[in-house]
């Protein structure tokens, strides 16, 4: 049976939240509160380039040996850099807890950045960065993302730029994690069979020398910037599309709103309005979704699609006919009640994912101090009636979105 996830405070300030679950398959690893946007400004990418190489050697290990670590019992060690949290994390078999922690402790507090590594690390990047370029509907993301958020260390892309890169030395990427990688900034997350007593006990173990001082996080929220349009000739022979418009923080009241409208008009499932609109109905898309990133100080919503360059405009006048829509026409009960039902049911699926539910435990504790339980996220979001919808759906009337199209 699933248990309710349980919180420590370790002496140097790290925090651990363990959740006992009945599976053969254990998660551990650490969210960090350091991402993209944290990084000084001749330096962008750094935050990427630190997560790809610390697992390049250690004080006690080489390159080799990290990567047979957890591949050797069929695991899996992986990391990933967002605009505002690193994660460093290991799937298992059931009965590797101690290697998993101890691995991830050994990364996070001793890499040292063998020179020869990071050169041969600097030739996968930059292919990383030229295989983004060559795939438009990746760049039409982030080549948005920097106009949406012009001026604010957010407008950069997460890979950075490969001029950079003979940057990134082992001297830079040390003070990267000496500043970023402190127990003031980081939660350490466990998901799998082990009682969390055990898990503790090895934590404390192999974490308790990680330092809590380092630099204090210094954001400023990106400003409010005029809607624009732009469309930019990429030579492809289809057009990739991004409309976006600006919305609240992760800690707004509204988010349960606005992951309810966003699944309505452009979730997963075929029945999303955008869906209906562009493909069922008309054919003129192959794809076509909607996503919500909320962040500490900001949120954006967006839809993509892509399509015969002919069919751009008509594209666009469909989306904001939905957006429109959805800004001034309450949902009916019944309109609701399905939609409600839908996006519950997802989540139940999704919660079936260990791995997943691990990052997101971790994610939650990191910026929100506790994890919502399954019954108080189902109470919230069936408490949504369409006035609430309605007023959260004001913030995306088509007239406050910008877009970006690239052909």
């Amino acid at each position: 049976m699933t248990q309710p996830p349980e919180y420590f405070l370790l002496p140097n300030g790290l925090k651990l939240v363990c959740q006992k679950v009945p599976s053969r398959v254990g998660c551990f690893g650490v969210a960090i509160n350091a991402g993209s946007r944290d990084e000084a400004e001749n330096l962008h990418g750094l935050a990427h380039f630190v997560e790809h190489t610390i697992f390049k050697g250690t004080s006690r290990r080489r390159a080799s040996h990290i990567r047979n670590r957890m591949e050797a019992i069929g695991g899996e060690l992986n990391a990933f850099t967002t605009k505002e949290e690193t994660n460093v994390y290991t799937v298992f078999p059931h009965g590797n807890v101690a290697r998993a922690i101890e691995l991830v402790a050994d990364l996070v507090g001793n890499s040292v950045f063998p020179p020869h590594e990071l050169d041969r690390e600097r030739i996968v990047v930059k292919e990383e960065i030229d295989s983004y370029l060559d795939t438009p509907s990746e760049a039409v993301f982030d080549d948005f993302e920097n106009l949406f958020f012009k001026g604010s260390a957010l407008g950069h892309n997460i890979l950075g730029d490969a001029a950079n890169l003979p940057k990134f030395t082992r001297e830079v990427c040390r003070d990267y994690i000496t500043a970023n990688y402190t127990t003031t900034r980081m939660v350490a997350f466990y998901r799998g069979a082990m009682s969390p007593a055990k898990v503790l006990a090895m934590v404390e173990r192999h974490f308790s020398t990680l330092p809590a001082a380092g630099n204090p996080l210094r954001r400023t929220a990106p400003l409010a910037i005029e809607p624009f349009a732009e469309t930019r000739s990429i030579d492809s022979h289809q057009a990739h599309t991004v409309i976006g418009i600006s919305v609240p923080s992760m800690f707004s009241p509204e988010r349960h709103a606005l992951g309810l409208l966003t699944n309505i008009l452009g979730g997963p499932g075929m029945n999303s309005r955008l869906n209906i609109a562009l493909r069922e109905r008309r054919g003129l898309v192959y794809t076509v979704d909607a996503s919500l990133s909320m962040m500490s100080d900001c949120g954006m919503f967006a839809v993509y699609f892509g399509c015969d360059p002919a069919d751009n405009n008509r594209c666009i006048e469909l989306v904001n006919d939905e957006l429109q829509q959805i800004a001034t026409t309450p949902l009916t009960h019944r309109a609701l009640e399905a939609a409600k039902k839908q996006y519950l049911g997802q989540l139940i699926v999704a919660s079936d994912n260990n791995e997943q539910m691990a990052l997101n435990n971790g994610r939650a504790t990191l910026f929100f101090g506790q994890i919502p339980s399954p019954a108080e996220t189902k109470s919230r979001i069936l408490s949504l009636t369409p006035d609430h919808l309605l007023h959260s759906a004001r913030h995306l009337i088509p007239t406050l979105a910008s877009r970006l199209t690239l052909t």
